[in-house]
């Protein structure tokens, strides 16, 4: 127990900038206060005795403000930071080294008892401010759940989820596309990479450009390839490279 302690009040140190001392973690942090006493609940709970385990769930929630069903399964190094409002269901699992923000709600959205109705969290996984995660599916390992995101489906590993209802944004595919529109000579994001509408049509047409143009120098490969004896059938301005006018594009857009 005071090994897990130990770990606790280390990870805080450590992801927290505003804490300055093992001591006021230990007495000024309700993140950890509810994670030490849901661990006192879950013992209970897995012992069959509930009624205690509930008792000190809400003995915990009036304390801190933090609901964490005596069900639930807490790994390691969890870090609650600030914590209230936080909604903890019966049947989540958070993984080892998760961060959870004020306002998250890991939920059910099934009424039948005994079935897995709330999420789990892999390892690392961060749940920000306000953020409802709904449904008994699976937050992959380093995922991020933006600020008050509804989220209703799996989440890959090192993907961000964000919006109402929440959309994933994998990094591999968005390193891509910033890649063919460096090359293209145009930003497929405007001026951030937000969630301005503007910005999300832009997307659609560079993916959609960068698509056209591939097909279109493939095409053109092709036809030189079936015509090389007769040079006269393939015409000299024949596209055989990818190609993007970002000066017609940017036409469009005024």
């Amino acid at each position: 127990m005071f090994q897990r302690l130990r770990e606790d009040i280390a990870c805080i140190l450590e992801r927290d900038p505003a804490a300055h001392s093992k001591f006021e973690v230990l007495t000024c942090y309700p993140g950890l206060h509810a994670l030490v006493m849901h661990r006192w609940a879950h013992a209970c709970w897995t012992k069959g005795w509930r009624w205690p385990a509930r008792f000190i769930s809400h003995l915990a929630r009036f304390f801190t403000g933090i609901e964490i069903h005596p069900g639930a399964v807490v790994g390691r190094r969890v870090f609650i930071d600030h914590g209230m409002g936080v909604v903890v269901g019966e049947t989540a699992e958070i993984g080892d080294d998760c961060t959870i923000y004020q306002g998250v709600t890991l939920g059910g959205t099934s009424l039948y008892k005994g079935s897995k109705r709330h999420p789990t969290l892999g390892r690392g996984v961060m749940v920000s401010a306000g953020a409802k995660v709904l449904g008994g599916f699976t937050v992959g390992d380093g995922a991020t759940v933006g600020a008050n995101a509804v989220l209703l489906k799996p989440v890959p590993a090192g993907a961000t989820a964000v919006g109402i209802p929440a959309r994933i944004i994998e990094k591999s595919i968005d390193a891509a596309r910033e890649e063919v529109s460096a090359r293209m000579g145009f930003s497929a994001y405007g001026v951030t990479q937000g969630d301005d509408p503007v910005a999300q049509a832009m997307k659609g047409l560079i993916d959609n450009a960068a698509g056209n143009a591939h097909q279109i120098a493939m095409l053109w490969a092709a036809i030189e390839k079936l015509s090389s004896t007769k040079d006269d059938c393939v015409p000299t301005d024949a596209q055989t490279t990818e190609t993007f006018d970002a000066d017609s594009l940017t036409q469009l857009m005024k």
